[in-house]
């Protein structure tokens, strides 16, 4: 690796670093003085980070790989069943390609893998498949494949009429406003996004944070493993809406979309993942003809020059 190479390699390492220090100082303070009152326990991301490489009963703990190629050695044991995982990342970072990936592995393994869209049309999802080879037709027509698209504006609707119901109490019934009536227990969920949700919550924060709080409620209880899209700048201090979002979530992937002079060049970064061991630090990743693949022992930009 040439000098200019590694010193560019070292700059987007120290970015990271600053990255996370300014996000903890300047991000903890708000968020856990909004949470105040609320029934569930806030920890600092420190705190958050070093929960448990071994669970309380790790012979019971179940896992899944993502199917990913490089990005389940990122992972000791691959993810937690049952977590919810914050997917992060700005315009072009492969947030919805990996998030596609992830459910044509599954549903290919018999499981049901639900999609909620609440942005691109149901059409253009599947076509995204097809693209990559997957094959969506037959997994939507064997039930293993549910993809759903929901208008953002009808969720805060909903929300609003709830909460003028129940006078401002927190337990509302976030159900319907995500599961289709004719597809149960699925055993993987995606939400893309949560920024268009937030987008459509404009002017009433409250509100957003309420649902927000119980859709992770939700989502826990239904015992899927889920994974929840953000979008971010390419090289974010924050990686949702309100910050709030990756404390609530188990899990935190960044994906980048990295400019190298006239290159751009993608990486991706497991965060946080609460329950299991993983590798830190941010890794070379590439959206090719297949899907994603990542690299995991390959530096970014190591062989820029």
């Amino acid at each position: 690796m040439n000098s200019s190479a590694g010193a560019h390699a070292k700059s987007v390492s120290q970015i990271a670093d600053e990255i996370r220090r300014e996000q903890i100082t300047a991000q903890r303070k708000p968020i856990v003085e909004s949470l105040k009152g609320h029934d569930f326990s806030v920890k600092s991301r420190r705190e958050q980070q070093s929960v448990g490489f071994t669970p309380a009963n790790p012979r019971e703990r179940k896992f899944i790989k993502t199917g990913i190629e490089g990005f389940d050695r990122l992972l000791e044991q691959g993810i937690p069943q049952g977590n919810s995982i914050l997917l992060a990342g700005g315009a072009g970072s492969g947030k919805t390609i990996m998030c596609l990936q992830i459910i044509a592995h599954h549903a290919s393994l018999g499981k049901k893998c639900l999609y909620v869209s609440f942005e691109e049309r149901e059409e253009k999802l599947m076509q995204h498949m097809e693209d990559f080879g997957w094959p969506v037709q037959k997994l939507i027509g064997n039930g293993k494949i549910k993809i759903t698209r929901m208008n953002p504006f009808d969720v805060t609707r909903n929300v609003d009429a709830l909460l003028a119901k129940e006078k401002g109490e927190l337990l509302i019934d976030v159900e319907p406003m995500i599961w289709p009536k004719n597809f149960s227990n699925p055993e993987i969920i995606v939400i893309d996004s949560l920024t268009s949700i937030g987008s459509a919550f404009t002017g009433k924060e409250d509100s957003y944070r309420i649902y927000i709080e119980q859709l992770f409620r939700f989502l826990e209880k239904s015992n899927a493993t889920s994974f929840l899209i953000t979008e971010t700048e390419q090289i974010p201090k924050i990686y949702s809406k309100q910050g709030v979002e990756e404390f609530l979530a188990d899990g935190v992937v960044v994906l980048y979309n990295l400019k190298h002079e006239n290159v751009r060049e993608n990486a991706i970064e497991v965060l946080k993942l609460r329950g299991a061991a993983h590798k830190k630090g941010l890794v070379a990743m590439q959206i090719t003809s297949r899907g994603i693949v990542v690299y995991p022992e390959q530096e970014v930009f190591s062989e820029s020059g």
